[in-house]
Protein backbone atom coordinates (compact mmCIF):
# COMPACT_ATOMS: atom_id res chain seq x y z
CA UNK A 1 0.00 0.00 0.00
CA UNK A 2 1.59 3.66 -1.07
CA UNK A 3 1.88 6.22 1.57
CA UNK A 4 -1.19 8.02 -0.24
CA UNK A 5 -3.22 5.43 -0.15
CA UNK A 6 -2.61 4.89 3.50
CA UNK A 7 -2.89 8.67 3.95
CA UNK A 8 -6.47 8.03 2.69
CA UNK A 9 -7.38 5.24 4.23
CA UNK A 10 -5.72 7.10 7.81
CA UNK A 11 -8.52 9.87 6.77
CA UNK A 12 -11.73 7.50 6.57
CA UNK A 13 -10.76 6.04 9.79
CA UNK A 14 -10.23 9.64 11.66
CA UNK A 15 -13.42 11.16 10.13
CA UNK A 16 -15.60 7.62 11.21
CA UNK A 17 -14.05 7.18 14.67
CA UNK A 18 -14.81 11.40 15.33
CA UNK A 19 -18.33 10.57 13.79
CA UNK A 20 -18.78 7.63 16.33
CA UNK A 21 -17.37 9.67 19.10
CA UNK A 22 -19.89 12.50 18.43
CA UNK A 23 -22.60 9.95 18.04
CA UNK A 24 -21.45 8.31 21.56
CA UNK A 25 -21.82 12.24 23.38
CA UNK A 26 -24.94 12.83 21.75
CA UNK A 27 -26.39 9.10 23.22
CA UNK A 28 -24.98 9.72 26.22
CA UNK A 29 -26.28 13.68 27.24
CA UNK A 30 -29.70 13.34 25.48
CA UNK A 31 -30.78 9.67 24.55
CA UNK A 32 -32.88 7.42 26.47
CA UNK A 33 -34.34 3.70 26.64
CA UNK A 34 -32.74 1.29 24.07
CA UNK A 35 -30.89 4.12 22.65
CA UNK A 36 -28.58 4.82 25.48
CA UNK A 37 -28.72 1.20 26.75
CA UNK A 38 -28.01 -0.65 23.60
CA UNK A 39 -26.86 0.94 20.61
CA UNK A 40 -24.18 3.21 22.88
CA UNK A 41 -22.89 -0.03 23.80
CA UNK A 42 -22.46 -1.45 20.22
CA UNK A 43 -21.28 1.55 18.73
CA UNK A 44 -18.75 2.07 21.25
CA UNK A 45 -16.35 -1.17 20.17
CA UNK A 46 -16.91 -0.24 16.44
CA UNK A 47 -15.07 3.68 17.98
CA UNK A 48 -12.45 2.25 19.75
CA UNK A 49 -11.63 -0.12 16.25
CA UNK A 50 -11.74 2.92 14.23
CA UNK A 51 -9.81 4.51 16.97
CA UNK A 52 -6.75 2.13 16.55
CA UNK A 53 -6.94 1.67 12.80
CA UNK A 54 -6.65 5.29 12.54
CA UNK A 55 -3.34 5.25 14.39
CA UNK A 56 -1.89 2.28 13.19
CA UNK A 57 -2.65 1.46 9.63
CA UNK A 58 -0.91 -1.80 9.52
CA UNK A 59 -3.28 -4.00 10.11
CA UNK A 60 -2.22 -7.21 12.07
CA UNK A 61 -1.19 -10.41 10.68
CA UNK A 62 -4.57 -12.34 11.35
CA UNK A 63 -7.62 -10.50 10.22
CA UNK A 64 -9.55 -11.60 13.51
CA UNK A 65 -6.51 -10.68 16.16
CA UNK A 66 -7.60 -6.57 16.36
CA UNK A 67 -11.72 -7.25 16.83
CA UNK A 68 -10.97 -9.98 18.97
CA UNK A 69 -8.63 -8.22 21.24
CA UNK A 70 -11.03 -4.96 21.08
CA UNK A 71 -13.80 -7.62 22.16
CA UNK A 72 -11.83 -8.71 25.25
CA UNK A 73 -10.82 -5.16 26.16
CA UNK A 74 -14.64 -4.31 26.37
CA UNK A 75 -15.67 -7.28 27.59
CA UNK A 76 -12.87 -6.30 30.88
CA UNK A 77 -14.18 -2.85 31.50
CA UNK A 78 -18.04 -4.21 31.92
CA UNK A 79 -16.28 -6.82 34.55
CA UNK A 80 -14.93 -4.22 35.96
CA UNK A 81 -18.06 -3.14 36.26
CA UNK A 82 -19.12 -5.88 38.30
CA UNK A 83 -16.11 -5.66 40.48
CA UNK A 84 -16.91 -1.66 41.21
CA UNK A 85 -14.23 -0.60 40.12
CA UNK A 86 -15.01 3.19 40.54
CA UNK A 87 -15.75 2.72 44.03
CA UNK A 88 -13.54 0.39 45.06
CA UNK A 89 -10.26 3.45 43.72
CA UNK A 90 -12.79 5.71 45.02
CA UNK A 91 -13.16 7.37 41.78
CA UNK A 92 -15.85 10.51 42.08
CA UNK A 93 -15.18 12.30 38.82
CA UNK A 94 -18.16 12.11 36.85
CA UNK A 95 -16.94 11.91 33.56
CA UNK A 96 -14.25 8.72 34.91
CA UNK A 97 -17.33 7.23 35.88
CA UNK A 98 -19.20 7.33 32.61
CA UNK A 99 -16.22 6.19 31.11
CA UNK A 100 -15.76 2.93 32.79
CA UNK A 101 -19.19 2.51 34.05
CA UNK A 102 -20.63 1.81 37.32
CA UNK A 103 -22.84 -1.07 37.01
CA UNK A 104 -22.46 -4.43 35.14
CA UNK A 105 -24.73 -6.10 32.73
CA UNK A 106 -24.78 -9.07 30.77
CA UNK A 107 -26.90 -7.58 27.74
CA UNK A 108 -24.11 -5.00 27.65
CA UNK A 109 -21.55 -8.27 26.85
CA UNK A 110 -24.21 -9.20 24.13
CA UNK A 111 -23.93 -5.64 22.64
CA UNK A 112 -20.37 -5.27 22.31
CA UNK A 113 -20.01 -8.96 20.36
CA UNK A 114 -23.11 -7.02 17.77
CA UNK A 115 -21.00 -4.03 17.66
CA UNK A 116 -17.83 -6.54 16.98
CA UNK A 117 -19.29 -7.83 14.52
CA UNK A 118 -18.91 -5.69 11.83
CA UNK A 119 -15.43 -5.02 12.63
CA UNK A 120 -14.79 -8.48 12.15
CA UNK A 121 -16.30 -8.11 8.59
CA UNK A 122 -13.91 -5.06 7.80
CA UNK A 123 -11.16 -7.12 8.57
CA UNK A 124 -11.76 -10.05 6.68
CA UNK A 125 -13.11 -9.07 3.76
CA UNK A 126 -9.90 -6.50 3.38
CA UNK A 127 -7.31 -8.80 4.73
CA UNK A 128 -4.29 -9.32 2.81
CA UNK A 129 -3.93 -11.50 -0.14
CA UNK A 130 -1.80 -13.68 -0.10
CA UNK A 131 0.97 -13.92 -3.29
CA UNK A 132 0.56 -15.95 -5.80
CA UNK A 133 -3.83 -16.90 -4.33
Amino acid sequence: MTDMNKNKLRLVFVITAVLLLITEVLIGVYASGWVRSYLGDVLVVILLYTLYRAVFIERPARWFVLPSIILLIAFGVEFLQLWGICDRLGIQNRFMRILLGTSFSAVDLVCYAIGCIPCYLAEFFTKKKKRGT
